[in-house]
């Protein structure tokens, strides 16, 4: 009975708390006093700079002496990523908050072996050992391979023959008509 009651009592504290308490996106506003729109529940896609947003919105609570651990659970990180926030900002500045595009895979062939691809495209496979003048990705994947030992998939190849504005181009298996 006292189980019951105790389960009671916090279930209805638990509910009251969540009513009582204020919603963190109030703190997560953008300039224009706008919440950050999105989220799970709505359905809608979160904007593409919501991360950056919600860290430079933790720069600037701590900016107005918040402790790091209400900033934390104010905008639903954890103390250690506001703490690494707030020291990436006071050593790198407050720009090394902002959103960072990765660079990439380095390519695999050099500018200069890049500059020979089309001469060699235009010697046509039948000077590399292919039967026939088609060029299909797997064979410019091969051509690559023996050229420059640089190993591409015949997919990827596609790629890099629209990069270079060359043509793939695919064989015909049909049989020609014989005469009668």
């Amino acid at each position: 009975m006292i189980v019951l009651l105790l389960l009671f009592s916090i279930g209805c504290f638990s509910s009251f708390y969540t009513r009582s308490t204020k919603s963190p996106h109030r703190y997560l506003k953008s300039e224009s006093h706008q919440p950050i729109k999105g989220g799970m529940s709505t359905g809608t896609p979160l904007p593409k700079d919501w991360r950056e947003r919600r860290r430079l919105r933790a720069w600037e609570l701590y900016e107005q002496r918040w402790k790091q651990k209400d900033i934390a659970a104010v905008i639903g990180v954890t103390e250690g990523a506001v703490s690494q926030w707030i020291s990436k900002a006071k050593t790198q500045g407050v720009q090394a908050l902002r959103h960072q595009p990765s660079p990439g895979a380095q390519p695999k062939l050099s500018p200069e072996q890049w500059a020979q691809l089309p001469a060699l495209l235009m010697q046509g496979a039948e000077a590399f050992g292919f039967r026939g003048q088609v060029w299909t990705t797997a064979r410019v994947a091969e051509m690559i391979k023996r050229q420059f030992g640089v190993s591409y998939h015949p997919a990827h190849c596609s790629r890099l023959l629209r990069t270079i504005k060359h043509s793939q181009q695919k064989p015909t298996n049909c049989v020609a008509p014989k005469n009668a």
